[in-house]
């Protein structure tokens, strides 16, 4: 065994895959688990089987960080076709419906789009992942049922019209986790009065990473199978950028790793954090020891998350 494939088994991070089309999430997994000769690898955020863009695949230890990533904001650049709904809201889907769209105007697509702006509630798709009384909403949908799915919490940050000549338009969108593109075409088109679903679909970007950056998977699988993981693994604490970072101690590492809580020094001087904020706590050495949260007690973080030696 060659010294890259030895040391394989060590590997952890975050490699940035733009997802090509025609292959799911856990397909791309399956792939880079093959490449890696790793067990421990998923994937931050499922996109649909023919979306692309930017789908973060974690590596061995870092796979305890993909839920600090599924939180994170998302980007899509987005087709929508009016005057065509589908069963799926999206192209793959049996038509359902049929409209003469061309008629409508710009100024209406923008009135129609300010209700899709900020905090709101929105229905997933009858053909989704989300668990009714224990089964996937898909399966129900597939023997032609109509899963009633109650509307969930999301949030717009940013949702801006690009092109418009319909019956197609651009749209770009950053919001929260747990928002479906398929249901805002869906959504539009009805509030438009002509029906509507979703033609293509890209991520642009998820957390800290952006499609500019994205590596294609072949790309990706070559450098893997090739020793060539320092090229595209990013380092674990790459999705926690934004929080702020914490020096520990010898006797507080040893703490943190009894599940302690611990006194650590900020790295910028910064006065401690309010009660509820979470942070990320270095050894002496650079190396990620442990997610702390801080408690009531000023300056004292509990070490919610701890990662070997």
């Amino acid at each position: 065994m060659s010294a890259a494939r030895a040391q394989a088994p060590a590997l952890s991070g975050f490699l940035n895959i733009d997802k090509p089309p025609d292959m799911t999430s856990f397909d791309v997994v399956r792939v880079v688990r093959r490449a890696a000769r790793l067990r421990r690898v998923g994937h931050a955020g499922t996109l649909d089987r023919p979306a692309t863009g930017v789908l973060p695949i974690a590596l061995g230890p870092s796979t305890r960080l993909i839920d600090t990533l599924m939180d994170a904001r998302k980007r899509y650049r987005a087709t929508v076709t009016l005057g065509v709904e589908t069963d799926t809201y999206d192209a793959a889907g049996e038509v359902q419906a049929r409209c003469d769209a061309s008629g409508v105007t710009r100024a209406e697509v923008e009135d129609a789009l300010e209700a899709f702006r900020g905090d709101l509630l929105q229905t997933p798709p009858a053909f989704s992942a989300v668990k009714l009384d224990g089964e996937r909403a898909w399966r129900a949908a597939r023997r032609g049922e109509q899963p009633q799915l109650e509307p969930r919490p999301v949030t717009v940050y940013d949702l801006t019209l690009g092109a418009c000549e319909p019956p197609e338009l651009e749209i770009e969108v950053e919001c929260s986790k747990g928002f479906y593109m398929r249901s805002l075409a869906h959504d539009l088109g009805e509030s438009l009065g002509v029906g509507g679903h979703l033609a293509s679909l890209s991520r642009t970007a998820v957390g800290p990473f952006r499609l500019e950056d994205a590596v294609a998977l072949d790309d990706a699988v070559l450098m893997l199978e090739g020793g060539l993981s320092d090229e595209v693994v990013h380092a674990p604490d790459a999705v926690l950028h934004e929080w702020p970072a914490v020096i520990l101690g010898k006797r507080s590492i040893a703490m943190a790793r009894q599940g302690r809580d611990v006194r650590p020094r900020p790295i910028d001087g910064r006065p401690p954090a309010r009660v509820g904020v979470k942070a990320r706590g270095y050894g002496a050495h650079g190396k990620l020891v442990a997610l702390l949260e801080c408690g009531p007690i000023p300056g004292v973080w509990h070490p919610y998350r701890v990662f070997a030696e």
